[in-house]
């Protein structure tokens, strides 16, 4: 099974990755600014939705190769490592206002909030390349089965996107305009998530090497 040192820098990881502004985040930040906080959360819980379609896939592909190809498994892990780092400069180069909300965002029903959420995340290519390249990093099939190891991961993963995304449906309810402003605050937001992503990065492809 999954060991606690794994899981730890799993864990931490995917906090990191998760409170990177992207377009999940921006679609709750927007909708709750606009339509209020329950608005924001019922979007928050349609992109959980979607990021079980990401972990469904991950589940049955990713399976498939650990158990056929060494070798692509191998490759896969070493672009786990690219990713994080190409994430990580990017933050860091990245001077654009992400969270500039739009006050005239057409007003939608609330299943419709959450249909959208979901739909924003299947799409998001973010979700989509860290179940393809980042979670497999800590998949091990001496330690069990890896479909397990997956499911296990990419929930916790799911789970502590969510909270971020209802913690962003609360702050930008309530602060939605005035934090969108605070550009000194997003600038090192993108700094600090920048050196974490990259630390881990370097990390990651030298823990490949074994």
């Amino acid at each position: 099974m999954i060991s606690l040192n794994d899981f730890l820098v799993f864990a931490l990881a995917s906090l990191v990755l998760n409170i990177t502004p992207g377009n999940d985040m921006l679609y709750v930040a927007t909708r709750s600014t606009t339509q209020g906080i329950k608005s924001g959360i019922l979007s928050a819980l349609g992109i959980t939705a979607g990021c079980l379609v990401h972990l469904s896939a991950a589940v049955i592909g990713l399976s498939a190769i650990i158990a056929n190809s060494a070798i692509a498994f191998g490759v896969i892990k070493y672009l786990g490592a690219a990713y994080l780092l190409y994430l990580g400069i990017k933050s860091f180069l990245n001077k654009q206002n992400i969270f500039s909300i739009n006050e005239k965002t057409e007003k939608k029903s609330l299943s419709n909030l959450f249909w959208q959420g979901a739909f924003t995340n299947v799409l998001n290519p973010k979700v989509a390349l860290f179940f393809l390249a980042f979670l497999p990093q800590f998949i091990h099939p001496e330690n069990g089965s890896t479909a397990l190891q997956i499911l296990l991961l990419g929930l916790w993963f799911n789970f502590s996107g969510t909270l971020v995304n209802i913690f962003v449906a609360i702050l930008f309810g309530k602060l939605g305009n005035w934090l969108a402003d605070k550009q000194g605050f997003i600038k090192w937001q993108n700094k600090i998530t920048a050196l974490l992503l990259i630390t881990l990065g370097i990390k990651v492809a030298l823990s490949s090497r074994k």
